[in-house]
């Protein structure tokens, strides 16, 4: 069975980060979804309520694809969570080329603690290029229609937690 991890915050889950996972769930046969725990960033959204966000948004993917997608939260090295749901490639989406400086060091690191998993790169479609999480939340605080960039239950959610 071929495991894929795709890890990130996913605070909030975007429609770019649903893109990554549509288009991986064509490489694996059980796609889990590292849903980092990373108190140093301060997330706006809870670990539930992101799990249950992404858990929202990619039931029907699974469906229509017929592969086992899976939240999974995790607080330790990338490259032992992936040891932890015995996934064989970490799939990371690159959106422009500062990403790829940085996620090329990572894969180096990862490589050098356990060459037995590989890591895949999708680049995200053109209409998905600039869209970012931080980005996201900075517009739906500053009054913007985030619209385009999310999904309506997240936009739901998003305006509720800043109290719109």
């Amino acid at each position: 069975m071929r495991v894929g991890l795709y890890p990130g915050t996913f605070d909030p889950l975007t429609v770019g980060h649903i893109d990554i996972i549509r288009r991986s769930a064509a490489l694996v046969d059980r796609l889990v979804i590292g849903v980092a725990i990373n108190r140093d960033k301060g997330p706006m959204f809870s670990l539930e309520d992101r799990v249950a966000m992404i858990e929202a948004e990619t039931a029907s993917i699974a469906v229509d694809t017929g592969i086992e997608i899976i939240a999974h939260p995790f607080e330790n090295l990338l490259i032992h969570c992936a040891v932890d749901v015995s996934a064989g490639i970490i799939i990371r989406g690159l959106r422009a080329v500062a990403d790829f400086e940085y996620e090329y060091q990572m894969v180096g690191m990862n490589r050098a603690m356990n060459d037995q998993i590989e890591t895949v790169f999708l680049m995200a479609e053109a209409q998905h290029q600039a869209v970012a999480s931080k980005l996201v939340k900075e517009i739906a605080r500053l009054g913007g229609d985030i619209s385009k960039f999310v999904t309506p239950a997240v936009q739901r959610a998003l305006y509720k937690k800043l109290g719109r």
